[in-house]
């Protein structure tokens, strides 16, 4: 595939019912290190239009606030992205750095957060891992476990389960994946954080699932983050970052401060031209 004119066409849209108006955050923009492939800005979009003002959480993430009014209610963005078109690149050997050469910023993705109980699952991961070699081989180790631990199923996504949830129950759906691998990295003094965008199809053979947003991990090796999916298990092409934290808690979508229902929904990541 071409790395010259790989071009994406993405997008999303919520629509909801409010029984009265809501405050809300909303996390959709294309992350900040991939603004600058965007042909235009993806600017997020109300239907009825209301003020929006936005700012950057304390992970860099471009959040937008809105108070969506009482009734029907659609928000969205869509833009288009050009890409690579090379798949996720991966890790020299080795690289696991020890934990007190890491560099500050990097010791919040070590410590256990609201969906990954480090302490619940630390010996269970040095159960797991401590006979594989430190760094990629470890964290693919990692994913290799996940990939095959859990049973992917969208019927049996919960929005509250956790990394420990996820070993006992082996089902879930891309979050859950992630933040059990996240989880097992920190067990074993990798810095991980958790990951949210865009991942079409493109490189990959029929039939395509529905569109969603998907969840994987950065880990720190070899002194930079890096990209692993324990979902997919496979480098992919066309993946679009919007936001990162410690887990789900810190990037959700839309963060409403009231009740809604969500009526409608999707999601497109298509190659273009």
């Amino acid at each position: 595939m071409s790395p010259d004119n790989l071009r994406i066409k993405l997008g999303c849209r919520f629509n909801l019912r409010l029984p009265q108006p809501t405050p809300m955050i909303a996390l959709l923009n294309v992350h900040f290190s991939r603004v600058g492939d965007l042909e235009y800005p993806d600017h997020v979009k109300t239907w009825p239009p209301v003020p929006l003002s936005a700012y950057r959480d304390g992970f860099g993430n471009w959040c937008t606030r809105l108070v969506a009014p009482q009734g029907e209610f659609c928000i969205g963005t869509e833009g288009v992205i050009g890409d690579s078109g090379l798949p996720d690149a991966r890790p020299p050997d080795g690289g696991q750095s020890a934990v007190e050469t890491l560099p500050d910023e990097t010791l919040a993705f070590l410590l256990g957060s609201r969906y990954c109980e480090t302490d619940v699952l630390s010996d269970t991961a040095w159960r797991l891992f401590e006979r594989t070699p430190p760094g990629r081989a470890r964290v693919q180790a990692i994913c290799d476990f996940v990939h095959g631990h859990i049973r992917f199923d969208y019927l049996a996504a919960r929005a509250t389960r956790s990394a420990a949830q996820a070993y006992a129950e082996a089902q879930g759906v891309c979050r859950d994946y992630a933040h059990l691998a996240i989880t097992f990295c920190r067990c074993m003094n990798i810095p991980a954080r958790y990951c949210t965008g865009y991942l079409g199809d493109i490189g990959m053979p029929p039939p395509y699932a529905p569109g969603d947003f998907a969840a994987w991990m950065e880990v720190w090796l070899d002194g930079r983050w890096w990209v692993f999916d324990p979902r997919n298990n496979t480098p992919r092409i066309g993946r679009v970052l919007i936001a990162r934290g410690r887990d789900a808690a810190d990037v959700p979508m839309i963060h409403s401060f009231g009740t809604n229902i969500l009526t409608g929904f999707e999601v497109w990541t298509d190659q273009i031209g």
